[in-house]
């Protein structure tokens, strides 16, 4: 079914929550473990409508903020899926009070009786109103950056559609397009300040009802993080600035080189190559019959996937006013179907969001119609949904030329290098909300200094010459994650660690590389970051020394195939 003719119609909250309160109370009876079992999928399968509902809402929204009828919606499900969320727990709670509880980790693995107690111990009626408080501040930070235009170049334009004249080799045209984005955030700099300390305070709040000492304790919970915790996370990180950051300095010099900027500014930092950054092929259709191309050609299960979602036309993917900024893959479940959401600009960029949820829908496309796969466990935690991603946008490597033709060599570089470089600002941001929510009476001017810190720390090749907004600390400002969903930066680090692999795994047998990705993918999320890891033979990160090796494969090879 083609997306336009998908229904909507409104959940009925009260119906659905006594369902749940059904469901759960059968939870709790269940006389052995097949009967636990039986009764997993059925309350998997429970909630299908309502996500399905919850999930259009939201593409229709984020299609168009300004829309009043889906900004109803959106509101709608902001207010109740809190409610919602806290039945579901309920459901989970009367799982782990069976004695016969075992069978689920017996029949799905590790992650599913694992997931509930994070979700029982993740939420409480008592932060219902919390809850709800908190999407509404979201829905507004969604509204500041989604309604953005700024005036460059006779036009009106939104923050994505300044992608190109930030690339642009006129250094004049990089810095009207950097400060006429700066000149927006500044403008709303009170409003973005004040809802940042509100968004603080509110998740805070909900930690300390639920005996969390702030909410950098409760995230990780929230997150799913399952095997390892805010230590594991330090050790990655402490890893990253001692072992990572010192070869990056050295593939900023390179680059340096490269483009023949003897002393780069922030705002020459896009440009990567003398002549200008690749351009992919221009054009919507010719982009879209290039990809079905490679879908085809990369595996049998690629090609009857990337023809699902063409021909039920599940992309959104061009830029327009009053579009949502960012990227993003949804499922549809009622009919197993993904979506895939961006903004193209006419950057390299829209390959790396072509490809990246590609990855993304292609392991919800296959979890769906696995029938072993429960739909609570169709997706595995974050850190590790991100593999997926991020290791098709390397995968899919020897069929970019359909996508960029005489600039292929020059993409390949660039995206081993934007990914490699990406470890340690997705390690600042990481930090940077540690430090926010362990010390949440920050001024906004110190909350800016302490991001300045962090930017000596792990890119201090950056020279921000004045720019305004981004020269006052302010930039984390723009990175949607740290306002929408806090803490969940870090698992692009995680996964990068893990597409990084693929990559150096795919340059000397790309037939293996991708049959340990599937071997991944059917995992779907029954197995944890560490056993997905192991599953397709992998490095676990968390390791001491274990990001040493593949810092210096990266930069051998970006040394020795610079363009």
């Amino acid at each position: 079914m083609k997306f336009n003719e998908m229904t909507y119609t409104r959940p009925d909250i009260d119906a659905l929550l006594a369902r749940c309160r059904e469901l759960a109370a059968k939870a709790a009876a269940a006389p052995d473990g097949d009967a636990l079992v039986r009764l997993y999928y059925e309350q998997s399968e429970a909630f299908a409508e309502y996500n399905t509902a919850a999930n259009l809402a939201n593409i229709h929204y984020t299609c168009d903020t300004r829309d009043a009828y889906w900004k109803a919606e959106q509101d709608f499900f902001d207010a109740n899926g809190p409610a919602v969320t806290n039945a579901s727990v309920e459901i989970s709670r009367a799982f782990l009070a069976n004695p016969h509880v075992d069978a689920l980790t017996a029949k799905f693995g590790t992650t599913c009786v694992a997931g509930m107690k994070n979700a029982v111990l993740g939420m409480d009626d008592r932060t219902v109103e919390l809850q709800q408080q908190f999407n509404a501040l979201v829905s507004r930070y969604q509204q500041i950056y989604g309604g953005a235009l700024v005036e460059l170049d006779g036009k009106q334009l939104t923050i994505p559609q300044l992608g190109p004249y930030k690339e642009d080799l006129d250094p004049a045209v990089r810095r009207a397009a950097y400060e006429a984005e700066a000149g927006y955030f500044d403008a709303h700099r009170a409003e973005l300040d004040e809802l940042y300390g509100e968004i603080v305070k509110n998740l805070n709040a909900q930690a300390r009802v639920m005996g969390y000492h702030d909410y950098s304790e409760l995230s990780y919970v929230r997150m799913n993080r399952i095997g390892y915790g805010p230590e594991e996370i330090r050790k990655f990180r402490d890893q990253v600035a001692n072992d990572v950051v010192p070869q990056l300095q050295k593939v900023m010099a390179l680059r340096a080189k490269r483009t023949g900027i003897a002393r780069p500014t922030f705002t020459d930092l896009p440009i990567m190559f003398k002549d200008g950054n690749p351009k992919p092929i221009p054009g919507y259709k010719v982009r879209m019959d290039a990809a079905r191309t490679m879908y085809h050609e990369l595996s049998p299960e690629t090609a009857e996937f990337i023809d699902f979602m063409q021909d039920n036309e599940l992309f959104d993917v061009e830029s327009r006013p009053g579009k949502m900024s960012g990227g993003y893959m949804t499922s549809l479940p009622s009919y197993k179907a993904p979506f895939i959401f961006a903004n193209w600009n006419n950057t390299s960029g829209d390959v790396d969001v072509l490809t990246h949820e590609c990855g993304h829908a292609f392991e919800g496309y296959v979890a769906e119609r696995d029938p072993e796969v429960p739909a609570d466990l169709e997706c595995p935690g974050m850190e590790s949904a991100e593999i997926h991603s991020m290791a098709m946008e390397f995968l899919t490597a020897p069929w970019h030329h359909l996508l960029f033709g005489k600039d292929t060599d020059k993409y390949a570089l660039l995206h081993a290098e934007d990914s490699f470089v990406f470890l340690a600002y997705g390690c600042e941001v990481d930090e940077f909300q540690h430090i926010m929510y362990q010390n949440p009476d920050l001024t906004p001017d110190e909350r800016n200094a302490e991001w300045l810190k962090l930017e000596k720390k792990y890119r201090p090749w950056i020279d921000f010459d004045n720019l305004p907004f981004y020269g006052r600390g302010a930039g984390w400002q723009r990175q949607l994650h740290i306002y929408e969903c806090p803490f969940y930066y870090i698992d692009y680090c995680l996964s990068t660690m893990a597409a990084l692999q693929f990559f150096l795994l795919s340059l000397t047998d790309h037939k293996d590389a991708w049959e340990r990705y599937l071997r991944l993918v059917r995992r779907a999320g029954t197995a944890s970051y560490t056993e997905l890891l192991e599953t397709a033979g992998l490095k676990v990160p968390f390791e001491e020394g274990s990001i040493k090796g593949i810092a210096q494969q990266m930069t051998d090879w970006l040394e020795n195939h610079q363009v």
